[in-house]
C-alpha cells in the first residue's frame, strides 16, 4: 500500500487538503504533488464543496519545499525532469481551478511550498510563519515559481526573495500583499475558518465562472480582456443564481444558490 503524502476531510462546504508529511516538514517528493493533483482534482469536481484549504500537517512547516532527498532518488534524469515538470503542472492546475482555494500557513512556506501559497487565491498565517525561496542558496534558482511570484508581488520585492534567498516574516508578507491576515497560532483555525465560510456561502456557480475569468483575463491585453468580461457578464445574467440574487435582494431576504 503507497504512503498517505495528503489526507482529505470535510466540514460543511469547505474540503480540507493537508500536505500530512510533519516528519519531512511536508515537503513535496513526487508522490506528494501526484496525491494533491488528484486531491484537488477530486474536490473542484464535488459540488458540495464550496472553498478548499490548503494546510500542512504539525506546527512548524506548512510545505517547506522539494523534497531534496526524493529527488536524489529519481530514477535517471528525465524522470527528475518529469517530477519537477509535473509540480509546475500543479500550480497551473490550482490557478485554473473553478473552487477557491485558501491557504492556511501554519509555518514556514519556503520553495516549492512558497509557490503553493502563491497559486492561492487567499491566505491566513500565523505570527511565526516564514516565506522564502532558499534555493539560491543552494546553487539552484526557483524556476517556476518564480513565474507566480512576478504576478503576485511587487517586481522588486520579488526579486529580492528570488536573488537573496532571505526569509520574510508573516507581517511582512502580509505588508508586500502574499497573505491576507496574520494571527496568533490559537486563533488560525478560527480565522480560517471565518474566511472559507464567508467565500463558500457566496454562489458556487459564480465563483467559478469569475474565478476561472480571473486567470485568463491575468494574460490577456486590456481591451481583450474587457471583451471577454463582457461576454462572461452576459452569461453571468443568464444563471439561475444571478436571477436568485437579485430576488433575494429585492425581497429583503438571504439568497439561496442553486449552483447554477
Amino acid at each position: 500500500m503507497s504512503e498517505t503524502h495528503v489526507s482529505v476531510t470535510r466540514e460543511g462546504r469547505v474540503a480540507r487538503l493537508t500536505i500530512d508529511r510533519e516528519a519531512r516538514r511536508n515537503a513535496l517528493a513526487p508522490e506528494t504533488v501526484d496525491q494533491l493533483s488528484a486531491a484537488l482534482a477530486a474536490a473542484d469536481a464535488d459540488p458540495e464543496v464550496g472553498v478548499i484549504v490548503l494546510t500542512g500537517a504539525g506546527e512548524k512547516a506548512f510545505c517547506s519545499g522539494g523534497d531534496l532527498a526524493g529527488a536524489a532518488m529519481q530514477d535517471g534524469f528525465l524522470s527528475g525532469h518529469e517530477a519537477r515538470r509535473d509540480y509546475g503542472q500543479l500550480l497551473l492546475q490550482m490557478r485554473g481551478l473553478g473552487t477557491p482555494l485558501v491557504a492556511r500557513v501554519n509555518g514556514y512556506a519556503l520553495g516549492g511550498g512558497l509557490g503553493l501559497v502563491a497559486a492561492c487565491d487567499l491566505a491566513v498565517a500565523v505570527e511565526h510563519a516564514k516565506f522564502g525561496t532558499p534555493e539560491i542558496d543552494r546553487g539552484l534558482f526557483p524556476w517556476m515559481i518564480s513565474a507566480l511570484l512576478m504576478r503576485v508581488l511587487p517586481e522588486k520585492v520579488a526579486r529580492e526573495l528570488i536573488f537573496t534567498g532571505e526569509k520574510i516574516d508573516a507581517a511582512r508578507a502580509r505588508e508586500v500583499g502574499l497573505i491576507n491576515a496574520v494571527v496568533p497560532a490559537g486563533e488560525l483555525d478560527a480565522k480560517v475558518a471565518e474566511l472559507a465560510g464567508k467565500v463558500a456561502s457566496k454562489s458556487p456557480a459564480i465563483l467559478r465562472l469569475g474565478r476561472r475569468a480571473l486567470s485568463l483575463v491575468d494574460e490577456q491585453p486590456l481591451p481583450a480582456a474587457m471583451e471577454l468580461l463582457a461576454a462572461l457578464l452576459s452569461v453571468n445574467t443568464l444563471t439561475e443564481d444571478a436571477m436568485e440574487g437579485v430576488a433575494a435582494f429585492l425581497e429583503k431576504r438571504a439568497p439561496e444558490w442553486k449552483g447554477r
